[in-house]
């Protein structure tokens, strides 16, 4: 998925920092086209924190009706520097990338796409695509690669079914990295972790996780306290290392949940737009070079590729704002 907005930029989300270290983040609206557009919530980047383990981006969607939005419908765009992670919780979207991957993903799935140096892509996730799909539901994070990764090969797998694990009655599927004793075949380049959590009602759930991480906690559905907290849909609590476990509680109804961690990502990053580097002039570098594969120039070409089953132009770069672009640290 890529980031919409034509003059990317940090912004201030609310955020509530609460005993032990927790915080609250608040998630904000980004309309993924024009005003009929599906409209995601983001929590990361905010201007208070860049990343949670290497997890730098972070929107959640839907339910959507895509017969009244148009759905999900993103033209061939680029990336660097990062990991683009597709879970959906309801619905059906095709991805079709530069290495002429063309792949369906269905809940319970992963689609995992390295940009290494360069890549571009397209997702389409629309009735014109699929007839019967009235809704679509789910989230996209992307991880930052580190520095002895991020100018590697571009890469795209996809998981057709993610280890599952009960804990305390929760229903556990771990799509990257390792919880509970399941542990997701996805490449991670960094210690890591994501998981869908599904609680039944009424449930307090001990989950096990690893002291060295910090964790993400965020509500799709249902009500949920988090540590003590009380969380909202769409809206992320921030947990910082040190625990062994984190406690949930469900409400009458239950509550879905996604968890993400790492390690510290002790790297400082620069992220502007669907880039993820170090400097300001390797981005302006991209730039220029992803809006040369726009024009069909073969220098663009040969570090982004193409997307040849998409019917439609490919995103054009937005422009640079004009001040230097500067690196940041996890907060």
């Amino acid at each position: 998925m890529t980031n919409s907005e034509r003059r990317p930029q940090d912004h201030d989300l609310t955020v509530a920092t609460l005993d032990q270290g927790v915080e609250i983040i608040e998630s904000r609206e980004v309309p993924l086209g024009g005003p009929r557009a599906m409209t995601v919530r983001r929590t990361l980047p905010s201007r208070q924190r860049s990343l949670i383990g290497a997890f730098c981006f972070a929107d959640h969607y839907g339910p959507d009706a895509v017969e009244a939005t148009g759905g999900m419908d993103v033209a061939p765009h680029p990336h660097t520097g990062l990991q683009t992670v597709t879970w959906l919780f309801e619905g059906r979207v095709l991805h079709q990338d530069a290495l002429g991957s063309v792949q369906e993903i269905r809940p319970g799935q992963l689609n995992l796409m390295t940009a290494g140096r360069g890549v571009c892509h397209s997702e389409e996730g629309t009735v014109r695509r699929f007839p019967d799909q009235s809704s679509l539901h789910g989230i996209q994070l992307w991880t930052a690669l580190p520095e002895s990764t991020r100018h590697g090969e571009r890469a795209f797998e996809h998981v057709e079914e993610v280890p599952t694990v009960t804990i305390d009655g929760a229903r556990v599927q771990v799509f990257m990295g390792a919880l509970g004793g399941a542990t997701s075949p996805a490449r991670a380049d960094t210690p890591l972790v994501a998981a869908q959590v599904d609680l039944p009602a009424g449930a307090r759930v001990r989950l096990p996780v690893e002291p060295g991480f910090e964790h993400g906690v965020m509500l799709d559905t249902g009500q949920l306290h988090v540590a003590g907290h009380p969380l909202a849909p769409s809206a992320l609590a921030y947990l910082p290392p040190g625990r062994e476990e984190i406690e949930l509680v469900a409400g009458d109804a239950g509550a879905r949940l996604v968890l993400m961690g790492g390690a510290p990502f002790e790297e400082d990053i620069l992220m502007w737009w669907n880039f993820v580097g170090r400097e300001h002039e390797e981005v302006v570098e991209a730039r220029e070079q992803w809006q040369a594969a726009v024009r069909g120039e073969e220098e663009g070409i040969a570090r982004f590729g193409q997307v040849l089953g998409y019917e439609g132009d490919p995103l054009p770069a937005p422009a640079l704002p004009h001040v230097r672009l500067k690196s940041r640290g996890r907060l």
